[in-house]
């Protein structure tokens, strides 16, 4: 490898880890070095460029130790058959660096991933060095993402979490015929076991802390992982039932999916051109709908296309749910049941707590609805309040048309 200067790696290294998309930081714990010793700070907002609910961007250095790899996944521009410019950073350099630029004002934390160096348990050990130097020797507060690997010994992958607020051990693809395929070094079995015993060691750690106040905190900000969309076969259907799996046996605080992008001189394997990017944002309305609006798998099974298994691009899959479960509308909005009310496309989280909390002083009506709602035309013709029924409007024939945003919305799904 020839020898380049700090910024030289930089540019090579930072572009290379783009194609990580696991990199927000909800839920990790408030830290202020105004209240003891040390520098930085973190906050459970998100980091990486990303907007918190404020308004406010914050980022985070994001880059690989290095994107030289012994393994050769076919998806992965960093693979071992790659004709890309590789770069290497030591240990002194990252830490450094990170420091630097938090001093600079340039980032609230780090997040660190790599290709596989020599061996994953070599691998391991740097990522493990450059985490345990900011905190321990320079008393570094900010926010740590360590992506860990799960080919590495255990208890290495576990050190990981005694540095790191969130660690992330990544499934890459749905379902095992792809990850045979694409990626015939890694091992679901071992992906799946790595992430069984980070969760129990995170659930230890918390155990702990509830024990003893100066028990360490371990990895507060949890584990999560990402998986690559449209470089195999899968349906959307097995998405969706791959990610409600992981969140309910490893306790995964994000799945995050991102497109594949197509690669220089990529194997006969891989598709010629990148999926949609809507079909990954619906996959994370999908992913809402089980986390924050009560929907399970099978739930979400009638949003999806009966033949296909794909979900809709032409309309967010709650409102797809929503039309071909005619049956389970109208909905009373003073009567309703909070699990109900979550199922009417166009009302969140948010607006359901204000009309729960409305509704105990006074009859709702459709004006009250629209104070609290962002789009009044898209809920109308699911429920009913004191002075609206929509009379035979879900039996319509054209409802989708009616209630269908006129132009392609990237947002979630309200307020």
């Amino acid at each position: 490898m020839a020898q380049l200067d700090l910024s030289e790696k930089l540019a090579i290294l930072a572009d290379a880890a783009k194609y990580d998309a696991s990199c927000s930081s909800s839920g990790g714990a408030r830290r202020d070095s105004r209240k003891g010793k040390g520098i930085g700070s973190t906050t459970g907002a998100g980091i990486c460029h990303a907007y918190t609910p404020d308004g406010r961007c914050i980022s985070l250095l994001k880059v690989l130790l290095t994107n030289s790899c012994v393994f050769n996944c076919q998806y992965c521009i960093n693979r071992a058959g790659s004709n890309v410019r590789r770069a290497r950073f030591t240990v002194r350099e990252l830490v450094d660096l990170t420091i630097d630029f938090y001093k600079r004002n340039y980032i609230e934390g780090l997040f660190l991933s790599s290709g596989i160096i020599r061996d994953p348990n070599y691998t391991m050990e740097q990522l493990i060095d450059v985490a345990r130097s900011l905190r321990q020797d320079h008393h570094f507060h900010g926010y740590i993402h360590l992506k860990t690997i799960p080919d590495a010994d255990p208890d290495l992958v576990t050190r990981a979490g005694l540095h790191a607020d969130r660690v992330s051990i990544n499934v890459e693809l749905p379902t095992d015929p792809g990850l045979r395929d694409l990626a015939p070094e890694k091992s679901r079995d071992r992906i799946e076991g790595a992430m069984g015993r980070m969760r129990g060691a995170i659930e230890d750690g918390k155990d702990a802390r509830r024990r003893f106040r100066s028990a360490p905190a371990f990895a507060p900000a949890g584990q999560s992982t990402q998986m690559i969309i449209g470089a195999d076969a899968a349906t959307d259907r097995d998405i969706v039932s791959r990610a409600a799996t992981l969140y309910d046996r490893y306790g995964l605080r994000r799945v995050y999916y991102s497109a594949f992008s197509p690669i220089p001189d990529a194997g006969s394997a891989l598709p010629a051109g990148r999926p949609p990017l809507l079909r990954e944002h619906r996959l994370y309305q999908s992913d809402w709908m089980m986390r924050f609006y009560e929907f399970s798998p099978d739930d979400l099974a009638a949003a999806l296309d009966p033949l296909s298994g794909m979900l809709p691009l032409d309309m967010d899959p709650k409102l797809a749910w929503a039309l071909r479960r005619r049956d389970c509308f109208p909905v009373d909005i003073n009567r309703a049941p909070r699990t109900l009310l979550l199922r009417v496309p166009g009302l969140g989280p948010r607006a359901v707590q204000s009309i729960l909390a409305a509704r105990r002083w006074h009859t709702l009506r459709l004006e009250d609805v629209a104070r609290i709602t962002v789009s009044l035309t898209k809920i109308r013709p699911f429920i009913v309040t004191a002075d609206w029924r929509p009379t035979l409007l879900t039996d319509r024939a054209d409802l989708a048309a009616l209630v269908r945003p006129r132009a392609t919305q990237l947002d979630l799904f309200s307020r």
